[in-house]
């Protein structure tokens, strides 16, 4: 069941309601007793990005780790 806080404790509080709501807990802010809002955890979008998706998608080169050419480095210290 939600928890009902009055706008005032909302107004000071709203970190830690926060912290609440993003531990899945849902909380109903009124005003005079009368319920206005609700604050409700966003929905979980889990399972749009999987590890490993772009597997054998390119390869590393051999020469990854290698100091860039002269070139190129000296324009990091430009």
């Amino acid at each position: 069941m939600p928890v009902k806080i009055n706008i005032h404790e909302a107004k000071t509080n709203l970190s830690r309601l926060l912290v609440r709501v993003e531990l899945g807990e849902e909380i109903i802010i009124a005003r005079a007793g009368k319920p206005v809002a609700r604050l409700a955890p966003m929905e979980s979008k889990a399972g749009e990005r999987r590890l490993g998706s772009a597997a054998r998608e390119f390869q590393t080169p051999d020469d990854f780790n290698s100091p860039l050419p002269p070139e190129i480095e000296d324009s990091f210290w430009r």
